[in-house]
């Protein structure tokens, strides 16, 4: 049964999910900080599968970012399984269900797919594949999210690629699009560095294009992707709350996921960071389903 308010109309979980090879999710909530209110986040899931209906009918039709239909024949290999129960503030909750959400789909050999919240959602998506490593992962950020803690929180927005770091089933990081000032201390970036972190700033990509990021992931590598949407140019992608001119544009984007895939095998992906509250005319929620939909045909692709 195929459901309207799904992801691209695409067929509900409950049936058909121990068959599917890729499965979508959504989230809205992580770990929020104490007082902060990232009640906002929680509306990403929804406007991004309202952005993509309309786009529904036409997926036998042909895609030009991805050079034929979304699926590429293989129709059925795809559901949404609706959104992973969260509640703003009930931080350690939220973890545990997103982290046993992805370990499931991990679990049947088949790819989790997520969409929304902020990026504090990253660390239990990751912690997910901790029995089916390794893996690499690549985050495409503004920001390299280093910090230990923000306001006691070891788990926020600010510490995903720390948290990846200490993860015994992460065989190495790749960090693209980082630019102007974020959160990063000196100290996290010699942090990071000493970790072994590759660090491919956005002002790289725009110079040598994405081949210099690629060049860091190994061939044959299981790769794990997170997506912030910051990584974006606000010109493009406006809706996100930290926007900062001089990011990456949505073709960059997009060809260095499927570059991904083709160098390496992609096992997850997660979007991020997407503000609904802070979009313009609904162009970021159209971007983010856009990309979306390329990961899911980068997906089929790769069999």
């Amino acid at each position: 049964m195929s459901l309207p308010s799904a992801f691209l109309g695409l067929p509900e979980a409950f049936a058909d999910e121990r068959e599917a090879k890729i499965v979508l999710f959504g989230v809205g909530h992580g770990s929020s900080y104490p007082g902060v209110d990232t009640s906002g986040y929680a509306l990403a899931a929804e406007a991004i599968r309202a952005a993509s209906r309309d786009a529904a009918p036409d997926l036998d039709n042909w895609d030009f970012d991805l050079g034929g239909p979304v699926f590429d024949g293989r129709s059925g290999c795809c559901i949404d399984a609706g959104d992973v129960p969260s509640t703003m503030y009930w931080n350690a909750a939220n973890r545990s269900a997103i982290k046993t959400k992805t370990k499931s789909v991990v679990q049947r050999d088949a790819v989790p797919v997520m969409i929304g919240g902020d990026c504090s959602v990253t660390i239990p998506f990751l912690q997910g594949f901790e029995d089916d490593g390794p893996i690499w992962v690549v985050q495409i950020d503004a920001h390299i999210d280093w910090r230990d803690e923000i306001y006691g929180e070891h788990f926020g927005a600010s510490s995903p690629m720390r948290r990846a770091s200490e993860m015994p089933h992460v065989a190495g990081i790749v960090q693209v699009g980082a630019r102007s000032v974020g959160s990063a201390r000196a100290s996290d970036v010699e942090d990071a560095l000493r970790y072994g972190s590759r660090l491919v700033t956005s002002r790289e990509v725009h110079a040598m294009g994405i081949a210099v990021a690629l060049e860091y992931i190994p061939d044959g590598a299981r790769v794990g992707i997170t997506l912030d949407c910051d990584s974006i140019d606000p010109a493009v992608f406006p809706g996100v709350l930290a926007r900062t001119p001089g990011g990456l544009t949505y073709t960059q984007t997009i060809d260095l996921i499927a570059g991904i895939a083709r160098r390496g095998k992609l096992v997850g992906f997660n979007l991020v960071e997407f503000y609904p509250p802070a979009d313009v005319d609904g162009l970021s929620a159209l971007v983010a389903a856009r990309i979306v939909v390329n990961v899911l045909g980068a997906l089929a692709r790769q069999g």
